[in-house]
């Protein structure tokens, strides 16, 4: 079997998803052009020089509907013989498109490939698209469908998680975003959003809130309190289902989960002859890629069976990973993890992650598994796994290898 590698990656920075956020007058296709362009310069990518732009986004409606990917490619600076996949696999869309791309290279359907994802939250707004497994009782009602924070806190109560251990891990990931950026450990990978003027529009991820602290994040009330309990009462769906635990403890808020924000990121794939030709130096050797489907309800457990299957269809223990990227959805989805496996934090999200900087949906996957890669290089660690939870229960995981 041919062997996958990544040659580049890059993201943009992360703005806030909101009307006053630095990128909100930036559409999704013109973020992913910004992003595609930066790989075409970096990498010398002239004419048909990669089999297919792979790419992800959550939330397909409105302008982030018709097939983006091909769009982006058409906004981009690409030959317009290069064809454009959109695909969703919601928060792991992007991490989905770059496993696409190095299995249909692993097989030999191409020798090179651009996989990523985008999502511009503040335009198209998470929920729009009306999905059934939400607003369909018949699909709803038998699943005990309830909204992912609800699940979040469902496993805060499963796993014994306070609201303590929630926004200590918060506090954490806004120190080890501020000192990754303090010290230029993101410099290789964030390309600068400009206007049509070359001016720039941003250049650094702006959600973070490095002044956090247990005081300020204990004075924020619980942000799935009342739909749990009160309307719609989504704590006894959840309790029909898993009746041992008899009462839901809401522990999640605004600053113990992922922010709302729009971004974009790329990753450059292909084999072996792909980089000789072009004369680029492979970074990483995909080693394996796995996908998990899970409770529907609590639904975002999906890192750690996805995780154990990974390793399992390697041949691999979680001793033999360096480095982890775990998104950081909720603060419980973390946790759980670090629970589950008994790793040392110090292992996981070294930069922070999605509490800090944000979650921008279809991209997270890609802009974790740059991380991951720069992250490695800089500390010169070999082996890294990357994963997400997913809406409506799923997992997704990446095993990367320096070369």
């Amino acid at each position: 079997m041919t062997e996958a590698y990544i040659y580049d990656a890059v993201r943009t920075p992360r703005g806030k998803g909101r009307k006053d956020g630095s990128l909100h007058e930036v559409t999704s296709a013109r973020l992913s052009a910004v992003t595609l362009n930066a790989l075409k310069q970096r990498n010398g990518l002239e004419g048909h020089a990669v089999e297919d732009v792979i790419w992800g986004n959550a939330t397909q409606v409105k302008e982030q509907g018709g097939c983006l990917a091909r769009t982006a490619v058409l906004a981009s600076d690409l030959d317009q013989s290069i064809p454009g996949l959109s695909i969703n696999r919601f928060c792991a869309s992007g991490l989905e498109a770059v496993n696409i791309a190095a299995n249909q290279v692993r097989a030999g359907a191409g020798d090179g490939y651009i996989a990523g994802g985008v999502e511009c939250m503040s335009r198209v707004a998470m929920g729009s698209d009306g999905a059934a497994i939400a607003v369909d009782p018949s699909i709803a009602m038998s699943s005990y469908f309830v909204p992912q924070g609800i699940a979040a806190d469902i496993i805060a109560t499963e796993y014994g998680f306070s609201r303590d251990d929630a926004d200590a891990f918060a506090v954490e990931s806004q120190k080890r975003a501020a000192r990754a950026w303090e010290e230029g450990r993101f410099d290789k990978s964030v390309i600068a959003v400009k206007d049509v003027n070359g001016l720039t529009i941003l250049d650094r991820d702006e959600y973070m809130r490095p002044g956090t602290d247990m005081q300020s994040l204990g004075g924020l009330n619980p942000a799935f309190k009342e739909m749990g309990e009160t309307m719609p009462g989504f704590d006894q769906i959840a309790l029909m289902k898993y009746p041992h635990l008899e009462a839901i403890n809401h522990i999640h808020h605004a600053g113990n989960s992922s922010g709302i924000v729009d971004g974009a990121a790329g990753v450059l794939i292909g084999s072996k002859e792909f980089g000789e030709a072009r004369g680029l130096k492979p970074r990483a050797r995909i080693r394996q890629t796995a996908k998990i489907g899970t409770d529907p309800t609590i639904m975002l457990t999906g890192p750690v069976p996805v995780t154990e299957k990974i390793l399992r269809d390697s041949g691999m223990e979680i001793g033999d990973i360096d480095l982890f990227e775990v998104n950081e959805a909720f603060s419980s989805v973390v946790l759980r993890f670090l629970q589950r496996f008994g790793i040392d934090h110090d292992r996981l999200n070294p930069n922070g992650g999605a509490i800090a900087m944000g979650h921008p949906l279809g991209a997270t996957g890609a802009i974790i598994l740059g991380i991951l890669l720069d992250e490695m290089e800089r500390t010169d660690k070999e082996t890294g796994l990357a994963t997400l939870c997913v809406a409506s229960g799923m997992g997704a995981a990446t095993i990367i290898e320096r070369v």
